[in-house]
């Protein structure tokens, strides 16, 4: 198999259908929930880590 003959295999990969996860019509890929969680996780702890030298300003 020549080199563009294996890019282009590699390339019909990457477009196979991703895990869908569904609870009653709500439908999501596990990938997107991954980045949401993440996202939210991130938010959670920028909320809860205090500003550095936050205290010393009074």
């Amino acid at each position: 198999m020549d080199t563009s003959a294996s890019a282009i295999a590699s390339v019909a990969r990457l477009e196979a259908d991703g895990i869908y996860l569904g609870w009653g019509s709500f439908t999501i890929q596990l990938g997107n929930l991954l980045v949401i969680a993440a996202m939210i996780a991130l938010f959670v702890i920028a909320l809860i880590l205090p500003f550095p030298g936050g205290k010393d300003r009074r």
